[in-house]
């Protein structure tokens, strides 16, 4: 299956490669309906001993969910409306997880969509609902791309 690279943005938490307290996740889609996400996170970012943050975890399910807006167009902003988070299982630091958001529903300028983390024996550890919006005209007239430092990053 092929799949194609998203932008990363300098300073966004989940994303930005010059953020030095961010994830430095990575993003890919599947030109259709699927956004997808490896990481491994170090116990800097952990709850409990051994176990990632749950606001962690949160914040990566809005990112990876929220990118299928930017399936076929990666200028396509949509903002959270409504996050609705399941933990099913504890999220382990220092292991490789993946990450999947799929589109359910994208019309006009709402949408629905779900995304999942999953442990590497596949079992789900969490799991999103998230409602979005397009971001408002007036926000999209001000931003500055170029100073988001939103780019596809060249490092495979």
């Amino acid at each position: 299956m092929a799949t194609f690279k998203q932008p990363n943005s300098d300073y966004c938490f989940v994303c930005g490669r010059k953020n030095p307290r961010g994830l430095y996740l990575r993003f890919e889609d599947n030109g259709k309906n699927e956004v997808y996400t490896s990481f491994n996170l170090s116990e800097a970012y952990q709850s409990y001993p051994g176990v990632v943050h749950g606001g962690i975890v949160a914040s990566i399910l809005d990112e990876l969910v929220a990118r299928v807006s930017m399936i076929d167009d990666h200028h396509h902003f949509m903002m959270s409306v409504k996050l609705q988070i399941k933990y099913r299982h504890p999220v382990p630091t220092g292991t490789d997880l993946r990450g999947v958001g799929k589109i359910v529903r994208l019309s006009g300028r709402r949408g629905i969509a779900v995304g999942y983390v999953y442990l590497p024996d596949d079992k789900i550890a969490a799991e999103a609902e998230l409602t979005l919006a397009d971001v408002p005209q007036e926000i999209l007239s001000r931003a500055n791309l170029e100073a988001l430092g939103w780019y596809v990053d060249p490092i495979p």
